[in-house]
């Protein structure tokens, strides 16, 4: 193994629509796209917003994968830690991103706000206050 490689969770939010969330998630959090690939009509993208990565994958139900919006609620909030999280809240808002609180100075040492993005995933955008 790579000696410089470090462990992490690549998280994939499937989506009904890859291609128009790639976009909103560039337009939203300021994501980079890092590569992507179409085939067969199925997108798949890595995004990286700072140094969080992300994939963004169309559904495959034949696979057992669908989005949010055909489930009865999510099973997993998406903490987006980074730098300047009011900017980035109020980005997301601009482009359509659904507040369920904003963003404040939490009792638990975070400031950190709660949101529902167009394709039903949710997202705490903040950063630790310590």
């Amino acid at each position: 193994m790579d000696a410089g490689f470090k462990a992490h969770i690549l998280p994939t939010l499937t989506v009904n629509n890859a291609l128009a969330a790639i976009t909103f998630y560039q337009q939203a959090f300021g994501a980079q796209l890092l590569t992507s690939n179409t085939a067969d009509g199925h997108t798949v993208g890595v995004l990286a917003v700072e140094e969080a990565q992300f994939v963004v994958a169309d559904e495959s139900p034949a696979n057992g994968t669908v989005g949010p919006d055909k489930q009865n609620g999510v099973s997993i909030r998406i903490g987006l830690m980074v730098s300047d999280p009011d900017a980035i809240a109020k980005q997301a808002i601009n482009v359509g991103i659904t507040t369920v609180y904003p963003v404040a100075d939490q009792d638990y040492g975070y400031r950190l706000g709660y949101f529902i993005d167009p394709f039903g995933h949710h997202w705490e955008i903040g950063k630790p206050l310590f």
